[in-house]
């Protein structure tokens, strides 16, 4: 049960505020779940270089793993959401991102393109139920005034171990097979970490975190409906921030950063990989940044706040890839430089659209809203991405890719979010209102 606090100004129907117990250890739990996930799947994007020689690739191959990868999600992500709100979030959690390890210990044992293609895309149908569960979670451990900060904080401790993993992983592309090793390493501690999700997570219930309902638990167990989900696309902020995800051209960076600095510039992998460590720490200050601006632009205009700090990264974004990734600098150290604030104007943007989705759906639609924000529509976004850079790459040449995706396209991304200055407060308004709604309701 969450912690009540009494507030004597709110009376009637009002609700008292709320504070679940041990939320910031279930963060770290949590964010301990997508880390694992997230460096496994990243394993293969980031030695891809070495992969490509063993296996006898085409840097299309790197965009066909990435778009598999992702577009599985967007038929297993429901699935799991499904099966949650079946059985329980927490046994698909320790199953899809925990147990599904053993298919990365395949990938491990793959002969040829077409083994690692099957046995990636199958961990990635597991490891797509992270992303709209977790989230979901975080909005039932934490209430609105703090979300912004803890979302921040899970997106930046995933960010910060993956910037300190990722050249350590990339040193294997020195070892012989070093890339298997990489894949069977972690793919059996994940395993062992599924079981540490089993045996210590405590999941608070949706809409714990919710003033509103935190002390009424049968209202908090509404049914959720295909009829409901359909709806959520009528809410015009979430659908416009859908939209936005498939003009996030920065998605591009994860995958094709090392390979950028290998094909255009001539750096080696291990060196490239250097790289990866600023970028994270650079998102992991983003992240902590973000959630911060969040939660101070929603007190200081709660109708246009979120939406120009969402604008504003997207313009920070592009400005600071055009300066990184078209130009020729004689050290690796600029690249690195400006990757690192890359990954600030990146990080920004978990501390504030994922605040901003929750405000505006209901607490039980927030899984099914989180799987079409991020397993669909952001997933859409990576294939899209994934599959034309690969391909733009050998027409074009990586560099004017770059410039189109990460530049351009998040400038028109930047000028479409504009949108959301004349929607998300009546949106968030109306969310508000049903909360009250079903308090009335359940005390009468």
């Amino acid at each position: 049960m969450p912690e009540l606090i009494d507030d004597p100004a709110r009376t009637g129907s009002q609700a008292p505020t709320t504070k679940i117990p041990g939320r910031w250890r279930q963060l770290s739990l949590l964010g301990g779940t997508l880390l694992v996930d997230n460096t496994e799947a990243g394993l293969v994007t980031g030695l891809f270089p070495v992969i490509r020689q063993a296996l006898g690739l085409s840097l299309g191959a790197l965009g066909l793993l990435t778009a598999a990868g992702k577009l599985v999600g967007v038929i297993s992500a429901p699935l799991w959401v499904w099966a949650a709100q079946r059985w329980s979030r927490k046994s698909v959690l320790v199953v899809s991102t925990g147990l599904w390890g053993v298919w990365g210990i395949a990938a491990g044992f793959s002969q040829n393109f077409t083994q690692l293609l099957l046995f990636t895309t199958v961990l990635a149908a597991g490891y797509a139920a992270a992303a709209p569960l977790v989230t979901e979670l975080v909005g039932d451990l934490f209430d609105s005034p703090s979300r912004g900060r803890a979302v921040g904080m899970l997106y930046g401790v995933i960010a910060l171990g993956s910037s300190l993993l990722g050249p350590l992983f990339g040193q294997l592309a020195g070892v012989d097979n070093g890339w298997r090793w990489g894949l069977w390493g972690m793919g059996a501690f994940n395993v062992l970490f599924g079981l540490v999700l089993w045996a210590t997570m405590r999941d608070p219930g949706r809409g714990a975190a919710e003033p509103q309902l935190a002390d009424l638990e049968g209202a908090r167990s509404a049914r959720v409906t295909w009829p409901q989900v359909v709806a959520l696309l009528r809410i015009r902020s979430f659908l416009i921030l859908l939209i936005s995800r498939l003009l996030s051209g920065h998605l591009l960076v994860g995958s094709f950063a090392v390979v950028y600095l290998v094909d255009v510039y001539g750096y080696s992998t291990q060196k490239a990989t250097v790289i990866l460590m600023p970028y994270g720490i650079g998102f992991f200050t983003g992240t902590l940044l973000g959630g911060a601006v969040a939660d101070w632009a929603a007190r200081r205009s709660p109708r246009h706040g979120l939406p120009a700090a969402l604008q504003a990264a997207q313009v920070a974004f592009a400005v600071l890839a055009f300066l990184g990734t078209q130009f020729s600098y004689t050290v690796i150290g600029a690249y690195a430089l400006f990757f690192g604030l890359m990954g600030v104007a990146q990080g920004v943007n978990p501390g504030v659209n994922r605040p901003m989705v929750m405000a505006v759906i209901p607490p039980e639609l927030r899984a099914p809203a989180f799987t079409l924000y991020v397993s669909v529509f952001e997933a859409i976004a990576w294939a899209v991405f994934g599959l034309g850079a690969g391909y733009l790459g050998e027409v074009v040449g990586l560099r004017a890719t770059f410039l189109y995706v990460l530049v351009v396209l998040m400038l028109v991304n930047a000028l479409f979010l504009t949108l959301m200055y004349r929607t998300y407060a009546p949106d968030v308004e109306r969310a508000q209102r049903e909360l009250d709604r079903r308090r009335a309701q359940a005390l009468s």
